[in-house]
């Protein structure tokens, strides 16, 4: 019998309609972790967010500690949560344009930048 994968799911080739049932893959071993779980398992070590051209010119201008990227980081969290598609987070004097479901900033505004300026196509705003 093989498998084929799926959104990241393993199935039964022989079982590929019924795409709801959850199959644990081992290759034996009890001790063994599934591959699915293996999956999973990289693609968190993985969270994390990018940045397009255009935001890393602007972050070239601006100036962010490690800490200061992962307080962004918990920001596309919270985005998720509620359901956001595209975001404006505020960040001290920096407003950053974001995708969340691509986890991407697409661009930064400063504060003086930002005066006499509308984003449009955003239904979130994050507070950080």
């Amino acid at each position: 019998m093989g498998y084929r994968i799926v959104n990241g799911r393993a199935y039964a080739v022989g079982n590929f309609f019924n795409l709801e049932s959850e199959s644990k893959l081992t290759n034996g071993n009890t001790g063994e972790v599934s591959f699915n779980d293996v999956l999973n398992n990289i693609k968190t070590e993985n969270e994390g967010f990018i940045l397009s051209k255009h935001a890393c010119k602007r972050f070239n201008e601006i100036s962010f500690s490690r800490d200061d990227m992962n307080v962004i980081n918990n920001g596309f969290d919270l985005a998720k949560e509620k359901g956001a598609k595209n975001a404006v987070f505020i960040y001290k004097d920096v407003a950053l344009i974001a995708n969340i479901k691509n986890r991407t900033i697409i661009t930064a505004v400063e504060k003086e930048r930002a005066e006499n300026n509308v984003f449009t196509n955003i239904d979130s705003v994050v507070i950080l």
